[in-house]
């Protein structure tokens, strides 16, 4: 990370946590819903299925880049379906960094080839060992493994949602990514519970135990980009949301935190990581800060 960047995001944190603002950092711009995948788990695939017009997501970018926003997250549906005016996904990237932005993340299921060396992280979900994942997204799991192994970066993140299918299998995703070079670090999620997918929702033991699992994979050195003073929280459910820090634009539709936020009583059974990690940095945790300084300066 740059020493400019570093002083900028030293300066937001300490402004928002002494003053209580609540101006957003991280935006995700979400691409498309469409997605050549109909994974168990997911409430927000194919709903439209509209690819979005390049100049629409250039002006979305541009809000976020002007409300102060500096990391920025393209998300689908399958982001590289997303086409539009002759530009591709890594143009957007490109774009994105000419704009201004520090840090510029893409999530992807995996399954189409990975070249975007511009990308800071390449988010990639695997949802556990091949049995397990194949459950849930189909026979997928080889493919993405190639993808994988022959992307053009070593900017990739493995990025578990952690469910009732998969809970077993943390420790297979940790070794799986800890064997191939092109993939930098882990990242989970517990499952938020929709309307239509409550019966994957993890027990407060079930995160208990999940967490204990996800701990001793980075004792055993495995490279983890959680903070595990939020764990408790987590397990708890009992951290402030939504998080004012991170704001979600879809087809013009700007959101607090996250699509979710209107679906009723969703926020309060969260299982977003960073939603909790956030919220309690900005609410100057120190043993977040603390964590959260060494984790983002170990891997991005």
């Amino acid at each position: 990370m740059k020493l400019s960047t570093f002083i900028y995001f030293a300066r937001f944190g300490i402004r928002t946590i002494l003053l209580r603002k609540k101006d957003p950092i991280l935006g995700t711009v979400i691409l498309t819903d469409a997605c050549n995948l109909k994974c168990k788990h997911c409430s927000v695939n194919n709903i439209t299925a509209v690819i979005h017009p390049y100049q629409k997501i250039k002006n979305e970018m541009k809000l976020l880049y002007d409300m102060g926003i500096r990391i920025l997250f393209f998300c689908g549906g399958e982001t590289f379906l997303w086409h539009d005016d002759g530009k591709q996904l890594r143009d957007l990237v490109i774009e994105a960094k000419q704009m201004g932005f520090f840090i510029v993340n893409v999530v992807t299921n995996g399954t189409l080839p990975i070249d975007l060396p511009e990308a800071d992280l390449i988010l990639v979900s695997l949802d556990g060992n091949r049995e397990q994942h194949n459950k849930i997204r189909g026979d997928t799991y080889d493919l993405i493994m190639e993808n994988v192994k022959h992307a053009t970066s070593d900017t990739i993140c493995f990025y578990m949602a952690i469910n009732q299918i998969n809970k077993d299998t943390i420790r297979d995703v940790c070794l799986t990514a800890k064997n191939i070079s092109t993939v930098r670090a882990v990242s989970f999620n517990f499952h938020t519970p929709y309307p239509d997918t409550k019966q994957l929702a993890l027990s407060r033991e079930e995160k208990a135990h999940c967490c204990m699992t996800i701990m001793q994979m980075m004792k055993e050195g495995i490279p983890i980009f959680n903070l595990k003073s939020a764990f408790p929280y987590l397990i708890d459910n009992r951290f402030p949301t939504p998080c004012h820090q991170c704001v979600v634009i879809e087809d013009g539709k700007l959101s607090t935190c996250g699509r979710c936020i209107e679906v009723p009583g969703l926020c309060e059974q969260c299982g977003y990581f960073f939603v909790a990690e956030y919220t309690l940095l900005f609410q100057g945790n120190i043993k977040v800060i603390l964590e959260m300084l060494r984790t983002y300066l170990k891997y991005i």
